[in-house]
């Protein structure tokens, strides 16, 4: 039987406390079969983002030791950032990456959300491949209003979680656990303090403002930076390509005289994804991923193997 692998980018609300991210990101180093790849904390934003990747069991068992930390030293009713956010522990994500189908991932991310609630006693709901309702694929969706708001929205019966009574923790609040294809966090810094110009453009290049189907955005103040960011998840970058969404933010930002100041890959990206804004500003005709040396020799050693 072919080895499981798959990846999860689990989300804290915590990204400022130093002591507090180490000891999130112990379990990730220190379970076996769990590999920690990339791990980002940002203090504008106060939150950690994770990727990893490993066998299923492994993966679930560093991220239950790292939630239950979260749930014990990150208080919401505390927190400020600039992300929005619902729980200690936000989002808890799986993606197949080999030897694994997005069907057992769904099964996994809900056997998982049933010995998370039964440990740590927040309240769970499923979304993308893993909801149980039509109208909860969206995680924008689910966490409208962000903790504050769902204190009182959890008690109207078209918010209650999938499980859990309907009442957020007291400190953690509650946690968003689901399936989905591999997506790019994405993020334009623009030289200018102005947060409405970045919500604008937010706005614009989203798909729920018109924008790319495969985007979603939101604007947010960067402060300690001295900038506003458009803050955007690309959930098919081959639908979707990273330069057309940065040609198309440095298009709208050039109406009110702002310049792009920088981007952000935020955890993992996949090669191809690179490759084809690489290849777009380069100019390259007719490129060919193949033409990468590393990719290369990977394609070469799998053939090796399988003769």
């Amino acid at each position: 039987m072919a080895r499981q692998l798959v990846e999860c980018v689990p989300n804290f609300s915590e990204g400022r406390r130093k002591e507090v991210i180490e000891a999130l990101v112990r379990p990730f180093r220190e379970t076996k079969g769990c590999y920690l790849f990339d791990f980002r904390a940002d203090e504008d934003h106060n939150r950690l983002v994770v990727s990893l990747a490993g066998e299923p069991a492994a993966i679930c068992d560093a991220v239950l030791a790292a939630s239950a930390t979260a749930v014990e030293r990150i208080d919401l009713n505390a927190h400020r950032g600039a992300h929005p956010r619902m729980g200690a522990v936000d989002v808890i994500p799986f993606t197949p990456i080999a030897g694994i189908t997005m069907e057992e991932c769904v099964t996994l991310a809900r056997t998982f959300g049933e010995r998370f609630h039964k440990t740590l006693h927040v309240p769970v709901y499923y979304y993308e491949e893993a909801a149980l309702r039509p109208d909860r694929t969206r995680l924008e969706v689910i966490r409208k209003g962000q903790y504050e708001g769902l204190k009182e929205e959890i008690t109207r019966p078209e918010r209650h979680p999938d499980l859990g009574e309907p009442k957020l923790h007291p400190t953690a609040g509650a946690t968003v656990i689901g399936a989905r294809k591999f997506l790019v966090a994405f993020n334009v810094n623009l030289n200018t303090t102005n947060v409405e110009i970045a919500k604008t453009i937010a706005k614009r290049v989203r798909a729920s403002g018109g924008g790319f189907t495969a985007v979603k955005g939101i604007g947010l103040a960067l402060e300690e930076k001295g900038l506003v960011q458009v803050s955007m998840n690309i959930v098919d970058y081959d639908q979707t390509a990273l330069y057309r969404v940065l040609e198309f933010i440095r298009m709208e930002a050039a109406r009110w005289g702002v310049t792009v100041n920088g981007t952000e890959v935020y955890g993992m990206i996949p090669t191809r994804a690179i490759l084809d804004s690489a290849a777009y500003y380069l100019q390259i005709d007719d490129f060919d991923p193949g033409q990468v040396l590393e990719l290369k020799l990977l394609e070469l050693m799998r053939e090796e193997e399988r003769s």
